[in-house]
């Protein structure tokens, strides 16, 4: 079903619109081929790139799109609607160029940010380790400066784009001090010693490698340090912030393709001499979907123009990550219940859906996480509106 939408520009519009018949038309038929065949569909991200979808929320001095955050959101929605690996993809791929954007050099950004925003290079985000999940501040990877150049040691863990990505952020340990100890270096992915393991065996989004990245001496030159050294922590949280929003926008449209499937089969499907969607419990659980659905885009949308106000969103986004995001494995659960036995199967996407929301209430900080973001903000003392 088109959402309809408010949006504040004519171009904002044709891009909507543009998103919208790529999904329909593009991701949507293809999505479970890849899907079964743990396929990684890189020609999928050149062709987004070429498009102007990959750096919307970038300058565009750069070659991003100059778009308010709540444009680029609702893309990924309409994107994540067709084929949720490839939109959460597009948002991993947003939170790996903030840094350059938001903390680099004009050297820096000159040099790399254009291709980047322009597909040429795809990126990953390496922050978290095994031992050091949500607890960001207890990394063990180390970079060791020698002479013009990082030595880097260690395991990065649940990478995604590992072995996939030309470039890695990759956040390691600069020193033992427990808050100013970490630092980010830009790592180009043919790095000697940068070696990508196995992807790991999931449950979901299959045709979305995720893996380690082992640190075996790896040489990078220390003009790829992305802020000043011991910066690093910081620039990771202020990049989650717009990353939360991403997977809140990629769980939405997840979600409305469920609801769709869902309503689309419940006025087909007849027992009893009837349509089931004309049955009271059927009809009440769509109700109930739809207002999920709606309730997770208004959430999201709100803390994205918070964010384009210029206003903290912080404890916003984590309100949105985690609503969205159960809202949403609740909605694709409901869908297979609708669905009844067929549900179950690979012949309808439903399943798929249920499957693919799971980890999206794990990564980008668990929504137990969140809560405790959400927590911290209501009883601090420089609790800020």
């Amino acid at each position: 079903m088109a959402v309809e939408r408010e949006l504040p520009t004519d171009e904002a519009k044709a891009l909507l619109d543009l998103a919208r018949d790529l999904a329909v038309n593009e991701l949507a038929p293809n999505a479970a081929g890849y899907e079964e065949r743990g396929e990684f569909p890189r020609e999928v991200f050149r062709t987004l790139g070429a498009a102007g979808l990959l750096g919307l929320a970038y300058d565009e001095q750069y070659g991003g799109g100059g778009q308010p955050y709540e444009v680029y959101l609702q893309v990924l929605e309409e994107l994540a609607s067709g084929w949720a690996a490839v939109a959460l993809g597009i948002s991993v791929h947003t939170l790996s160029c903030y840094p350059l954007a938001a903390f680099g050099t004009d050297e820096q950004k000159a040099r790399w940010l254009p291709d980047m925003l322009g597909g040429s290079l795809l990126g990953a985000y390496c922050l978290s380790e095994a031992h050091a999940g949500s607890d960001a501040g207890s990394l063990s990877a180390r970079a060791t400066r020698d002479g013009d150049t990082y030595v880097l040691n260690g395991t990065k863990a649940w990478v995604t784009h590992g072995g996939v990505a030309d470039y890695y952020d990759v956040f390691c340990r600069t020193s033992d001090d427990a808050k100013r100890g970490i630092s980010l270096l830009l790592a180009d992915a043919s790095t000697p010693g940068l070696i990508p393991a196995t992807p790991e065996k999931k449950m979901g989004l299959k045709s979305s490698p995720t893996t380690q990245i082992v640190l075996d001496g790896a040489r990078v030159e220390a003009d790829r340090l992305i802020g000043a050294e011991g910066e690093g922590l910081r620039i990771a949280l202020s990049a989650l912030d717009g990353g939360r929003l991403g997977i809140s926008a990629v769980a939405t449209g997840v979600a409305q393709a469920a609801l769709d499937a869902a309503a689309a089969y419940a006025r087909e499907r007849k027992q009893f001499g009837r349509r089931i969607a004309d049955f009271q419990g059927v009809s009440f659980l769509l109700a109930d979907m739809a207002t999920a659905v709606e309730a997770s885009r208004a959430m999201y949308l709100a803390a994205a123009r918070r964010r384009d106000a210029g206003k903290p969103y912080g404890p916003q986004a984590s309100m949105a990550k985690l609503f969205c995001t159960d809202a949403a494995m609740r909605v694709t659960t409901d869908a297979v219940q609708v669905f009844g036995g067929y549900g179950y199967t690979t012949e309808f996407p439903v399943e798929r859906y249920m499957r693919e929301v799971k980890v999206m209430q794990i990564f980008e900080g668990t929504n137990q996480i969140q809560r405790m973001v959400i927590g911290r903000h209501l009883t601090s003392d420089q609790r800020k509106l």
